[in-house]
């Protein structure tokens, strides 16, 4: 979880006031985790803290507050009738153009109550009950040095509430993306992986008339008549989609990416392609070893060939990769 500063600083240029709320604490079981958010304005809302009586009132609370932050804890069995049994202490802040100016940090640190004050308990989540906790305070101690120790070792410290401050990083997106294709299933690709947190996509077809009309905010798309010489522009550690229009480019694709590098690629397409352009590959010089680095088909077959299907396929396998690739930089570590 981390802070979305960018889809923050969208919405209050859409709407101009917008409440934040975020699951500041977590006790027990919850429908989700610390640092899970929405965006509220008058008439709309994004995101989600998971659902439910919680975020419905949670919701309806926002577009009343009138304070600037208000730290509220709920036990979601008895006060929401929910059956998680656990309790949330939620933090909702209303942001205008002028506070997004002041969010400059890697990592979004704030006083949100004093230490040794409990959240008011607000089942009903009146706004009335919720006290405007908008005083400066001094950094605490255990704040700072938190800070401090994830600075030395290039880390961010996960979402928490610490000593009457909240803590979040802000949302940097940590995998490159290039998806090669705009039909239908690079189409259904982006629908699915562009709300992820962690994907950073460029989207890459021959021509401008081959992407839609709308496309998902943060996604970088590039027409391009050789789509194959922006291979090397790629970063090194990006993951590859292919599955352009055409079996000759997914080809040279495939040769150029293993020239140049990757994190993680897949060619859609059965195995009789795989078999053709495994000898092919082959003929340009690329060691067995190598071609094995690709990944075709992609996708979970047993899901089927839908285009949506498909990109619920490849979504859980690039989710998968997370894990096996910090595991491997702690090994290079």
């Amino acid at each position: 979880m981390a802070f979305d500063l960018e889809g923050l600083r969208a919405a209050v240029a859409a709407h101009a006031r917008v409440a934040r709320v975020v699951v500041a604490e977590v006790r027990g079981s919850s429908p989700r985790d610390v640092g899970a958010a929405m965006l509220v304005w008058q008439d709309g809302q994004s995101g989600t803290i998971g659902g439910g009586a919680l975020e419905f009132q949670a919701a309806e609370a926002a577009r009343r507050q009138q304070s600037l932050r208000s730290l509220t804890a709920h036990a979601l069995g008895p006060d929401l009738g929910q059956c998680c049994g656990g309790a949330v202490t939620l933090l909702t802040e209303i942001y205008t153009a002028a506070d997004i100016e002041t969010l400059d940090a890697d990592v979004i640190a704030r006083p949100v109550s004093p230490p040794d004050l409990a959240p008011v308990q607000s089942p009903d989540m009146a706004p009335d009950m919720a006290p405007d906790m908008t005083e400066p305070a001094p950094q605490p101690l255990s704040v700072h040095r938190l800070l401090s120790a994830a600075r030395a070792q290039g880390q961010c410290p996960e979402p928490q509430l610490l000593a009457g401050w909240m803590l979040e990083p802000v949302r940097q997106p940590r995998h490159p993306l290039w998806i090669w294709g705009a039909g239908h299933v690079g189409r259904a690709l982006v629908d699915v992986l562009a709300p992820l947190p962690d994907f950073e996509i460029t989207w890459i077809d021959v021509a401008e008339d081959r992407f839609p009309d709308q496309i998902a905010a943060g996604v970088t798309h590039i027409p391009a008549r050789t789509p194959e010489l922006l291979v090397a522009h790629a970063p090194r550690a990006a993951h590859h989609l292919i599955l352009t229009y055409s079996h000759q480019l997914d080809l040279t694709l495939c040769h150029r990416v293993l020239e140049h590098g990757f994190g993680f690629a897949g060619l859609i397409g059965s195995k009789t392609k795989w078999a053709r352009f495994r000898s092919r590959l082959a003929g340009f010089g690329h060691r067995p070893e190598e071609i094995d680095q690709l990944t075709c088909p992609i996708g979970r077959p047993e899901l089927g060939k839908h285009p949506q299907a498909i990109a619920i396929g490849v979504a859980a396998e690039l989710m998968a990769q997370e894990p096996r690739m910090e595991l491997k930089k702690e090994h290079r570590a």
